[in-house]
């Protein structure tokens, strides 16, 4: 699906001397300013090919200039003659790599892979008013937008997004040879399927670096969790007498602009390189509140019983970081310790009435956050203020507005009486993600999509750095490889992956990667990078890289010059295979007396991997521990398909020590069973990265089950959360694959609870102790829900017996134990539990109740329950959670194929309710159907989804198709290996 041809994506020439190597990165030139009230935006420049190639012609071959030239010559024609291109560095390049740099010589952007607005028009300020707001009803609302612009091209026609709204008038006032001229809309065209709309005028608009485009139009507070939308909510305590209902429920309103949603709210020029300031106000209920990205500037009188609000001037960003909100708000407040502009920075935490108390903890790391990250960016904060919102209804987990941050509610708010402790590290982590965006996002953006992995994937990695900043007790490093990088390891093994930086057409293309690619595959990479640079260097590039680019656009290869400068080293070389190529390698190690021989090839996790897919040799940075005669990791770069490393320590070595590198490792069955024995040799990473490995090599046929298995038998005495974590998974994945065998079931179910069993009678029910550690209370959830899925009789009829107590007002149970109990008492029971666990759901008051009922109520096991489930995900359970059903269900072997065949009876209707976000439909379809492990459900899916229109999800079904091929053909291979094997040590 991906071509090579169509991933050079990047304005860079880089060129070799036949005396040393340089690179030449050919940028943006940027007109830019700190100050948030200058309009500016990026230039894309172009210039002559001496320009670009400081090199002397004569020292490249008449092809290598020739190609280069046709590429500039492309750039000419979108970007115009007036700019002017320079050389952004020039360093020498180490190591073996100078091939790969020649590869890319000639890279430039093809933007034949992109629907982009024509590029007749620049915005550089919006105004907009929002008034007229329908409380009920239809939820309408009117607007008007002034757009400042400049006009590049003179045109009959200005081609803006729009989508879902109905614009009244539009006319163009412009500035032009001293004189005024207006010109009115003779007609005004909708494009729905590309959401754009075409204002046509009776004459051409002239040249202008002033025109102001003003557009008044009406849109939709919709409930589709996008654009400009309304949240659902039950009231804590009694709501101000405006708030408006929608049937049952109290709403507030919120934006929901990324990635190409402002254009729901607002016409607009919805690109994220087109960059303008925002003025912006609203008109609504005297007694709620309004906020926006900066503070408030005036409020004036409305209509009756109505003020308008307008708020200072943003700086210069993207459209899709602008926010609003107006509701029933209350806030809890603190500042910096940091000053900024001779102040302490205001931080807040708005929720709706009644729930502020939860906010507390999410304040308690905002405003430390915001002082690390300008600390290691060295960049201040550069607005006035931070504001974080929790929104009631919200399809992802929270959004990066500059200055007005938006979140669901289990990701901000966290009551220390009722919430499961768990949630704190989500809290914890989302506010630190959010936050890095601030700076990685919003001060510098992302050119087009398909480099969105430059902002989710730094913001995922520098998230957990501050997550580990603040509780270095967490073991937050050791969390990310058990959870962050098995999951990227999963999407990525499969041949429907993508790379991390992807072509990327329009709204839809875009919205599917949002994935595990793109966040968790970029952010391992570039912890890979830094642990590679070391992390001061890495973090001194990344500051130089935002200043460069403070206030504009940049892309990929600027964020590598700027650490190719830092370090000295030529990163490009090192990381364009990881960033453009798909997959990741696998290292397959051989034994000889003294030393070790490497292999690398690709790894898929079906294990048929055939030449064509084996195609990239990636730098892998070794991190050898047991090099003879020393203690240190050795640091060494791997940079060929095959090579041998001499002076290894046969008594015991390790590769990839901590998994800092993205690829996994195949020992011999030998050396994997000695690991085993030297389990306190290894670091909680080193544990975990060995398990997952050897899962994963096992699912794909390059190791064995019955290896897995015998491995983990040495864990019996571990103590830490994480590693257990990463061993129940495991087991997990073995028992999903072959759930629908009754004897293997039975006899892992065995294997597990005698694994399992020291450290369950250990932990127990209770804490010894009154302040527990937070990773030791995630420990017993974990264990106790494993031995009670897994018939623990004496852990069944315990959490039996408490669910019962709390059911009938007897008694209470540990807060962090509800997932534990709530889950073995409706695998266990019928209708009663089944019943009594709906109606908590119904009326928990907990944040995080809902969340945790849901996922417990997808555990039954009697079928005839599934119709009410069903009937009750669809028409009760918030849009924003139905994929939560789903994911329980579809793990659940006694569901699945009844949730599929819902889908199925039903597909037309969920289109309808879930396709008007498509991210909620994708999420939805791919979390329903990718548990199944045979051929003849791959078929059936296949042959349901062929012949429709499946734009939005189509990257998803072709990730299904893998997954379920991948588990069939292991089910097919393992299931005798592994029967026997169970049987030979007594399990069966």
């Amino acid at each position: 699906m991906f071509q090579k041809s169509s991933l050079c994506s990047v304005f860079a020439a880089r060129v070799l001397s036949s005396s040393r190597t340089t690179v030449s990165s050919l940028r943006a030139t940027q007109i830019r300013t700190l100050s948030c009230h200058l309009v500016c935006r990026t230039i894309i420049t172009s210039s002559t090919p001496q320009s670009i190639v400081p090199t002397p012609r004569a020292q490249f071959g008449p092809n290598l200039v020739r190609q280069l030239s046709t590429k500039i010559q492309g750039l000419q024609k979108r970007s115009g003659p007036t700019s002017v291109c320079h050389p952004l560095a020039n360093f020498p390049v180490r190591g073996p790599f100078r091939s790969e740099s020649t590869r890319h010589l000639a890279m430039a952007v093809d933007y034949n892979d992109r629907d982009i607005l024509p590029d007749t028009v620049k915005p550089t300020n919006y105004d907009i008013s929002i008034y007229d707001l329908e409380l009920g009803g239809d939820f309408g609302y009117q607007g008007t937008v002034s757009i400042l612009s400049k006009v590049i091209k003179s045109s009959k026609e200005i081609v803006l997004n729009s989508h879902q709204l109905k614009i009244h008038s539009a006319e163009v006032k412009v500035e032009h040879t001293k004189t005024q001229q207006t010109f009115t809309a003779s007609e005004i065209s909708y494009d729905v399927p590309r959401q754009r709309v075409t204002l046509s005028f009776p004459e051409e608009i002239p040249l202008s670096k002033k025109a102001i485009i003003v557009l008044s139009f009406e849109g939709t507070i919709n409930n589709d969790m996008a654009g400009f939308y309304r949240s659902k909510y039950k009231p804590a305590v009694t709501p101000a007498p405006s708030v408006p209902k929608d049937g049952e429920h109290h709403v507030m309103f919120s934006t929901q602009f990324e990635s190409c949603d402002a254009r729901r709210a607002f016409p607009c020029f919805d690109e994220p390189n087109l960059k303008a300031t925002f003025d912006f106000q609203i008109e609504f209920p005297e007694d709620q509140v309004a906020l926006s990205n900066m503070p408030e500037k005036t409020v004036k009188k409305g209509k009756d019983g109505f003020k308008i609000v307008s708020f200072e001037r943003t700086p210069i960003m993207s459209t899709y970081l602008l926010a609003w909100a107006v509701g029933d708000f209350e806030y809890v407040e603190d500042f910096t310790k940091r000053t900024y502009d001779g102040k302490h920075l205001p931080v807040r935490v708005y929720t709706t009435k009644g729930l502020k108390g939860q906010a507390r903890f999410a304040l308690d790391h905002a405003p430390q956050i915001i002082d690390y990250f300008s600390e290691i960016f060295q960049i201040d904060y550069p607005l006035p203020k931070c504001d974080l919102l929790s929104v009631h209804e919200f399809s992802h987990g929270a959004m990066e507005n500059w200055g007005l941050i938006t979140y669901r509610t289990t990701a901000v708010l966290f009551d220390e009486k009722a919430s499961d402790i768990k949630y704190k590290n989500r809290v914890a982590y989302v506010v630190a993600h959010e936050l890095a965006h601030q700076w990685f996002g919003n001060l510098v953006t992302m050119d087009w999509w398909n480099e969105l992995w430059l902002n989710e994937g730094f913001a995922t990695w520098v998230g957990w750095l501050a997550t580990d900043h603040i509780h270095p007790d967490w073991h937050v490093w050791p969390q990310f490889v058990s959870e962050g990088m098995q999951t990227a390891f999963t999407l990525d093994s499969l041949r429907s992956s993508h790379p991390i930086e992807v072509p990327v057409k329009d709204a839809l293309d875009v919205d599917q990667i949002f994935d595990h690619i793109s966040y968790l595959k970029g952010s391992s990479v570039i912890r890979m990078l830094a642990n590679h640079l070391g992390q001061e260097t890495f973090l001194k590039g990344v500051s130089n890289y935002l200043k460069a680019h403070a206030y504009g656009n940049a892309k990929t290869s600027d964020l590598w010059s700027a650490l190719s400068q830092a370090s000295g080293e030529d990163v490009p070389a090192l990381m364009d295979p990881w960033i453009r190529s798909i997959g990741f390698p696998v290292l397959t190690v051989s034994e000889d007396p003294g030393q070790i021989s490497i292999k690398q090839t690709r790894y898929l996790s079906t294990g048929d991997v055939k030449a064509n897919d084996d195609n990239t040799t990636w730098w892998i940075p070794l991190g050898l521990e047991g090099k003879s005669g020393s203690t240190a990791v050795a640091s060494i770069a791997f940079t060929e398909k095959q090579d041998v490393i001499r002076e290894v320590d046969g008594s015991f070595y390790k590769l990839n020590k901590d998994n800092a590198g993205f690829y996994r490792v195949n020992l011999p069955p030998t050396r994997l069973s000695k690991l085993g024995s030297q389990i306190d040799r290894l670091s909680i990473c080193d544990k975990i990265g060995l398990i997952g490995d050897a899962g994963a090599l096992a699912l794909s046929g390059e190791a064995s089950t019955s290896g897995l298995l015998g491995f983990l038998e040495g864990f019996q005495s571990e103590t830490n959360f994480l590693v257990w974590s990463r061993i129940l998974g495991s087991l997990g994945t073995v028992r999903s694959v072959f759930s629908e065998d009754e004897a293997i079931m039975n006899a892992l179910k065995k294997f597990t609870l005698k694994l399992i069993a020291p450290a369950v009678e250990k932990i127990g029910w209770e804490s010894s102790e009154k302040e527990e550690d937070f990773l030791t209370s995630q420990l017993r959830a974990a264990l106790l829900l494993s031995a009670g899925t897994n018939g623990h009789e004496q852990v069944v009829a315990e959490a039996k017996r408490q669910f019962d107590l709390y059911t009938t007002g007897k008694g209470h149970i540990d807060p962090n134990l509800r997932g534990v109990i709530f889950g073995i008492a409706i695998r266990e029971g019928g209708k009663s539990e089944y019943a009594a666990l709906k109606k908590e759901w119904q009326t928990t008051t907990s944040v995080d109740g809902r969340e945790i009922s849901l996922r417990a109520l997808g555990r039954i096991r009697d079928t005839e329950l599934l119709p009410d489930y069903l009937e009750f995900l669809f028409n009760e359970v918030a849009t924003q959670d139905m994929h939560t059903g789903a994911i329980m269900l579809a793990a659940n072997s006694k569901t699945r194929n009844g949730l599929w065949r819902y889908i199925r009876d039903n597909f037309d209707p969920i289109k309808e309710k879930l396709g008007k976000n498509m991210v909620v439909l994708d999420r939805f379809i791919k979390q329903s159907l990718i548990k199944f492990n045979d051929r003849e459900a791959e078929k059936e899916i296949a042959v349901f989804f062929e012949g429709r229109d499946n734009r939005g999800y189509d990257r998803s079904l072709k990730v299904i198709s893998d997954t379920i091929l991948g588990r069939a053909a292991y089910k097919e291979r393992d299931a005798k290996v592994v029967s026997e094997w169970l049987a030979a040590h007594g399990y069966a």
